[in-house]
């Protein structure tokens, strides 16, 4: 491949994974759930449930059953590729979920691993932390930064060794 060959490749490579996040939201908003597995790779690893887009959609389908309508707004994506084939990333996301009668907002970063297999780019793995969600009515910091069930713990700041060192007293 060419120098020239091997820029364009790097430059078509970015752009489809930049697209990834935005199929994903499209999928999880219309609740297209193979559009959603299509995102992952074929042989995507499940951890303990297995591995492949069955397995995904298995464990995925209940997830959205607990809310009812969703946005999913991307915000920004760093890519950083690892090699040809591969790539890592951390994208934001506001989502808002309705989750019977409360609007729920989330602020979320995904932290992603991509992988080319057969000359199309899907994630290999996505893992997400979030900052805070709670209902619209609600301030954050007052529902613990968790305000739904459904949203996990939050990751500040324990996910970043840097905050503890950026607000250390001196």
């Amino acid at each position: 491949m060419t120098a020239i060959e091997e820029r364009i490749d790097r430059i078509e490579s970015h752009l489809a994974v930049q697209q990834l996040p935005v199929r994903y939201a499209l999928a999880v908003d219309a609740r297209d759930l193979d559009a959603w597995a299509g995102c992952f790779r074929p042989d995507v690893d499940m951890g303990r449930h297995g591995r492949g887009r069955d397995v995904l959609r298995a464990h995925i389908e209940p997830l959205v059953r607990g809310f009812h309508r969703s946005v999913h707004q991307i915000c920004g994506h760093r890519i950083e590729f690892t090699g040809r084939d591969t790539a890592t990333g951390s994208v934001y996301c506001r989502a808002e979920h309705e989750v019977g009668e409360r609007w729920i907002v989330m602020a979320i970063r995904y932290l992603d691993e991509y992988a080319r297999v057969d000359g199309e780019w899907y994630f290999s793995r996505r893992r997400e932390q979030h900052w805070y969600a709670a209902d619209t009515t609600e301030r954050p910091q007052d529902v613990g930064f968790k305000g739904w069930e459904g949203a996990g713990e939050p990751a500040l700041p324990g996910a970043f060794p840097s905050w503890a060192a950026f607000w250390k007293e001196t």
